[in-house]
């Protein structure tokens, strides 16, 4: 797939961001996009820190990458898990913050999601990340309890409808 996004500041226009299946190749990337996330610093890091996205991961689930297509530089990636239907991780990179990529893997993931036949893909929020997914039309079903010693915050429970 290939999509133009716009550019909205920070760092230099994308004119075009190709997605494509991620293959276990990218496996480092991605561990690396996760663990160095802005969206994870102070009392978040510790829910990153020892995080894997392994070739095994990647082979098991429908996982995305949004790249640069002269480059193959990562932008962003998503994983989408078909049963039950969830939004799994889903990661902008810092340096590609506001340029429209989660909006991009989030369309993409509503035609992936819709070729599955789902009607609807939960999503547990980091809880930072809730008004991302509520301006793309996702919507507040309630709240995921803290499970310490791995997450020790509540997190917003969402809807996104598959169209």
């Amino acid at each position: 797939m290939k999509s133009s996004i716009t550019h909205r500041g920070g760092g230099a226009p994308r004119e075009s961001v190709r997605i494509r299946r991620a293959t276990a190749r990218d496996a480092k990337r991605l561990t690396r996009l996760v663990r160095t996330s802005r969206a994870y610093e102070g009392h978040y890091a510790a829910m990153v820190a020892g995080y894997r996205v392994g070739p095994d991961y990647i082979e098991t689930h429908r996982v995305f990458v949004a790249v640069e297509p002269d480059t193959d530089r990562l932008l962003g990636f998503y994983s989408l898990v078909l049963a039950p239907p969830e939004l799994d991780l889903m990661f902008v990179a810092d340096a590609a913050q506001g340029l429209g990529i989660g909006r991009l893997l989030v369309g993409h993931l509503r035609g992936e999601a819709e070729r599955a036949g789902l009607t609807a893909v939960r999503i547990v929020s980091h809880p930072p990340a809730e008004g991302f997914y509520r301006s793309v039309g996702a919507r507040r079903t309630g709240t995921l309890a803290a499970d310490p010693p791995a997450v020790m915050w509540d997190r917003p429970e969402l809807l996104l409808p598959i169209d």
